[in-house]
């Protein structure tokens, strides 16, 4: 359901279409070759984005597509990242929200990243031209930069529940009271009673800025956001956030402040626990969980800094001339 769920008809979203998700597709395939990378593995798709965003294009790499059955579920997602790791790739160009990223985390804790945003409330991805955003990982992949210079550990959320199980979220954590789980719909602020908050930030939309608004943190800051919410007439002070694009709705904050890093903090049901704005598990009103921020998730690349260092060892400079199919180019010239 990414880029098609109803959140972006209840709000002024964004529709994002598989021509262009393709096209962003093939521009990062263009930045990697030309950073260097030498071979490039893509996720199959049901709209067949990955495989027509490559088909024609003549350029000196190995690019090929994974083969396999597609269930159109986060399964597809967890499953091609299993598939890469084993491949050996260094370096993951991920389109997705804040969700699909999450994905990712939970199948390779630390993998090296460049996330694309193409969701609705996107906090996590960054709004980065695809062609730099390809080039930056190409860069990490042929060693021009090494990851450990390109890249730093993100904040996640680490959640246990009473019975064992565990979970986690790149950006935010939240119990929502009167909800049910697997809806698409936009959340209602006034149902939200508990957040935590990897970053809080004032110009975001969704969960973030209720935090942000209040306690700005960001990706930087070794610390993290709680928040408690109550219902209208339950004492919160009201705070006017973009829960969406173009959509502003009311919280009623009764608490915020800083959580710092590995500080456990308890959350008490009832409600639906969101991670990452999907809602996935009933806490009944006798249950509860605790949730802490550690720094320790995806390793994310950073655009600007590791093309930057690219330019640094001129790695840039004194390259042959660049062929493709739009400049005319064949692989013989």
């Amino acid at each position: 359901m990414a880029g098609r769920d109803v959140r972006r008809l209840l709000g002024r979203s964004l529709q994002q279409t598989p021509e262009m998700k393709r096209n962003q597709i093939q521009r990062a395939v263009v930045g990697a070759v030309a950073a260097g990378a030498r071979r490039v593995v893509l996720m199959r798709d049901c709209f067949r984005c990955s495989q027509s965003a490559v088909e024609g294009l003549r350029l000196h790499a190995d690019v090929s597509v994974l083969d396999g059955p597609i269930e159109t579920t986060a399964a597809d997602t967890a499953a091609a990242v299993v598939r890469l790791r084993e491949l050996g790739c260094t370096s993951l160009v991920v389109l997705g929200g804040d969700g699909t990223n999450r994905i990712v985390a939970s199948t390779w804790r630390d993998a090296p990243i460049v996330p694309i945003s193409t969701g609705t409330n996107n906090v996590f991805p960054e709004l980065v031209e695809a062609t730099s955003a390809g080039a930056a990982a190409g860069c990490v992949a042929s060693g021009i930069v090494p990851v450990d210079e390109a890249a730093h550990p993100c904040k996640r959320i680490e959640v246990e529940f009473s019975d064992g199980a565990s979970d986690l979220a790149l950006i935010d954590l939240a119990v929502l009271e009167g909800d049910h789980p697997g809806s698409l719909l936009a959340f209602d602020p006034e149902q939200l009673r508990h957040l935590v908050l990897t970053r809080g930030e004032p110009a975001a939309v969704g969960t973030s800025p209720i935090g942000g608004l209040l306690e700005p943190v960001t990706r930087d800051d070794d610390c993290g956001v709680q928040v408690t919410c109550t219902a209208p007439g339950g004492g919160g002070q009201p705070l006017l956030v973009a829960i969406s694009p173009g959509l502003y709705r009311t919280a009623y904050v009764r608490e915020a402040r800083r959580l710092p890093l590995g500080e456990w903090t308890q959350l008490q049901g009832p409600g639906v626990v969101a991670f990452d704005g999907d809602r996935q598990r009933q806490l009944g009103r006798r249950e509860s969980l605790r949730a802490r921020v550690v720094r320790d998730g995806p390793r994310v690349i950073r655009v600007a800094a590791t093309l930057a260092a690219a330019a640094q060892r001129a790695a840039f400079s004194r390259r042959p001339p660049w062929h493709d199919n739009v400049s005319g180019g064949f692989d013989c010239c």
